[in-house]
């Protein structure tokens, strides 16, 4: 991944304040301008996970357990490699409980980033 620049916006809940990181990379090292508590993790998941979650290919739909993560909502834009990115993350299924915690460094490390409640 030659450049990426995103700003993740969370929220614990609807009434919280909102936490504002970003991640800035060239060349597949963290620049200056990140504010995210563990850069480099955030930059690994990117590279490992971001195609196929900022991306994703068309498929069959997926079957997803019912189960509540929590009231946590990130939103992810700006850009990879020039190609635009904005992204929601929820913990409202099995599925989204699951793209959260793959994308945990990227969410920021604050309260309900990593699944705690």
């Amino acid at each position: 991944m030659s450049r990426l620049d995103l700003t993740i916006r969370l929220r614990d809940d609807t009434d919280a304040p909102e936490h504002e990181f970003r991640l800035i990379a060239q060349d597949g090292r963290v620049a200056g301008g990140s504010t995210l508590p563990d850069p480099a993790g955030a930059l690994a998941a990117v590279e490992s996970f971001g195609e196929d979650i900022f991306f994703p290919r068309p498929g069959p739909p997926k079957l997803c357990t019912q189960q509540y993560g929590g009231p946590q909502v990130a939103v992810v834009t700006g850009s990879i490699n020039g190609r635009p990115v904005n992204v929601t993350f929820r913990r409202t299924d099995g599925c989204e409980i699951s793209r959260w915690r793959v994308m945990a460094p990227l969410l920021g490390g604050t309260p309900g980033s990593r699944g705690e409640t």
